[in-house]
């Protein structure tokens, strides 16, 4: 079977290009995001994979669940993940999709690990250094993790920068063990 975000990424892809044609990214958003948590929800997934409920039915009970949160468009690409029997990948969908729309807006979450709780001028700091770094408009979510003793791990995307004293000390022991 392939991993899910392969089959997602193409309805993930479209999606987008549906949002950004019609300038209605925030409304594609918003509208994956609610169908995709309602797909969650413990009695619908139990009949989003119930076989005895055509694929139609299950695009109905969907849009009738999120009534008035969902456009024609939005409704009518419900119905085409139901007829591809992918309507079980609406999670992944609404986060690829979120992905594309980072990616074309230029911007990037980050979540900064530190030792102790950073004020304001410390985050508006780091902000403005991964900005100009990273060259994308930053989001900054804090975490507190004593074990790091002091320092920041910094998680953007897929690169981490690991400026703690406990990855220094790792990577010191490590050095010396060679």
């Amino acid at each position: 079977m392939a991993d899910t975000s392969q089959l997602a990424r193409p309805y993930a892809k479209a999606a987008f290009d549906l949002a950004r044609e019609s300038a209605s990214l925030d409304q594609w958003s918003a509208m994956l995001t609610t169908v995709a948590s309602v797909t969650l929800e413990d009695k619908i997934h139990e009949i989003l994979h119930d076989p005895r409920k055509s694929r139609e039915e299950k695009a109905e009970l969907l849009i009738d669940v999120c009534g008035n949160d969902l456009e024609e468009r939005a409704r009518n690409f419900i119905h085409v993940l139901a007829q591809q029997g992918r309507l079980a990948l609406l999670p992944e969908i609404a986060e690829l999709f979120e992905h594309e729309r980072a990616e074309y807006e230029q911007r990037i979450d980050v979540v900064i690990i530190s030792a102790y709780p950073l004020d304001d001028e410390q985050k508006n700091t780091l902000a403005s250094a991964l900005k100009k770094r990273l060259n994308r408009e930053i989001s900054i979510t804090t975490q507190v993790d004593k074990s790091l003793l002091g320092g920041v791990v910094i998680h953007a995307g897929d690169t981490v920068i690991d400026g703690s004293v406990r990855g220094r000390l790792a990577k010191l022991a490590s050095t010396l063990n060679i």
